[in-house]
Formats: structure tokens, sequence, C-alpha cells
């Protein structure tokens, strides 16, 4: 087996016909993940991906498929296709978000599935107190991981950014503990367990953050970083992911290729990087 050098992880939003911001059409979806599976692709679970960082073998063309959120458009449009081509992806839930009740229909069961809105009114919604309009429900969760489509870890609470709330630093950090517990409880309750994967609400952490989420168990910590690697013995507590354009499979080969190559990618990584500064300036 020719062994990976790198892992590119993926990071999608929403799979919704409602175009908008961080969408990804079901159209391309599908060619994507149809384009991965005909082209021999290994989408890891995170446990496989923990062993490649801790420096076990995995296949050379390996991934990682991630979401974030929980929004209701990945029951209802992505998982079908998961399930369809035999990949499977990991959902960070955001779970005092998710809902009780019945699992509701997903493309391929009959013409009434749920509206999937967009992102901005997503947002709305979720503001105005309609999360079960946007956001998953438990049972669905429930079903989806028995289907083995997706596993499920923590995104927090409530996706609050405590850093940018007008209260003093301690009562910052004591809330985001606070999210770390609450998030595993939940996690605990309706699924029996708790891994050790977190995703940064909004991408955003520091020192702090990081030596509290140690502390709360989680020892994987994603990012939205797009321009590094995921090496064998790196960093687990620096997760680097790039976001899915909503375009094809041609698109997103060349993008997992760039951010796995030993040599083209750091050279890629340096330059976009210098780009983002230059641009900043």
């Amino acid at each position: 087996m020719n062994r990976a050098y790198c892992v590119p992880v993926l990071m999608y939003h929403h799979v919704s016909p409602s175009a908008g911001m961080l969408t990804t059409s079901p159209r391309n979806f599908e060619r994507q993940i149809a384009g991965l599976a005909r082209a021999g692709y290994h989408a890891l679970t995170t446990g496989e991906f923990a062993g490649f960082m801790a420096g076990e073998p995995v296949p050379e063309k390996s991934l990682l498929i991630t979401f974030d959120d929980g929004y209701l458009d990945n029951y209802v449009y992505a998982h079908p296709v998961l399930q369809r081509y035999g990949l499977r992806g990991s959902i960070f839930l955001i779970t005092g978000l998710i809902g009780d009740g019945p699992p509701r229909p997903f493309d391929g069961q009959g013409p009434a599935v749920p509206d999937t809105p967009d992102h901005l009114l997503a947002k709305s919604l979720l503001a105005a107190g309609s999360p079960d309009r946007v956001m998953m429900r438990w049972s669905e969760v429930q079903l989806m991981r028995d289907a083995g489509t997706f596993e499920f870890h923590s995104h927090t609470h409530t996706h609050t950014r405590w850093d940018l709330q007008d209260i003093p630093r301690d009562q910052c950090l004591m809330h985001i503990t606070q999210e770390f517990a609450q998030s595993r409880a939940a996690l605990t309750r309706h699924l029996g367990s708790v891994s050790e994967h977190f995703c940064w609400p909004q991408g955003y952490f520091d020192a702090d953050f990081v030596r509290l989420a140690g502390q709360a168990g989680f020892k994987y910590l994603y990012t939205t970083i797009a321009h590094g690697q995921n090496l064998a013995g790196g960093d687990p507590a620096c997760v680097y992911r790039f976001a899915v354009r909503n375009r094809g499979f041609a698109w997103l080969r060349q993008r997992a290729w760039l951010a796995s190559h030993p040599f083209v990618g750091p050279l890629y990584n340096r330059w976009k990087s210098w780009k983002r500064a230059y641009r900043a300036k």
C-alpha cells in the first residue's frame, strides 16, 4: 500500500438547492462525491485520521470529509449521496440547536422533503428561535450514524464567540469551559459517547481556548485555516481544513492535490498566505 504523505480535510457547511454563501448545490456535491469514489479516494473516519496523525499508515488517496454546525440540509441532501457512493463524513454539531421529533424525509424518499433555507435565512430563523426549520434532529443524527454515513462531534453547545462578548476575560473563559461541558453532556446523552475531536466556532481560538479544550478532553482541534498540511506527527491541536467550493470534481481533485503534495503544497500555501497578508495591508 502506498502511504499518504498528507491528509487533506474538506470543510462543508450546506448542501442545498437554496443557493448562497457556504453552500454546495446537491448536483455539485454528488459530482464531487461520485468523482472521489471513482478515483479511488478513501474517506477516513476520525479514528483513522487520528491514527495517521500518530504515525499509522493510511492509503495514499486519503482525505477527511467534515461538515460544520449540523444543518438540516446535511441530512436531506448530503446523507443519501454519501450512502449511495459508500463514503463517509463527520459533522461537528452545535448540540444546543439539535432538536427532537421523528426523522423527516431525505432526498430520494419522495417529493415531500423539507425546505432547506440558505445561510442568511438560516441565521435569521435561528435568531428568531426557529431552529427546527434549520437544524437536524437527534433522530436524524442517529439515523445517519446507524447508516454509517456520518459520525458526530462537538462544535460547542451554542456556537457563541465568547471572545467577542462585552464581558471580562475570566467570564469568557468560564463560558467556553461551560460550552465544552454542555456539548459533551448532550452528545453522551443522545449518542452514548463523545470523542476527542472538536471544531472551533467561526474558526477562532487562542492559547487559553486550546488549553481549556485539552482539559475538557478534546485533543484533535479543527480550524478554518486552509493553508497548512496535516502530516504524520503533526500537531493534533491545529487541524487544517479547506472550504469546498460549489464546483465539480475537477476543481476538488486539483484542490486536494495542492493541499497534499509534498513539494507543491507548501509552496502553494506560502503563496496564498503571502497573498492574503498583502491584501490585508
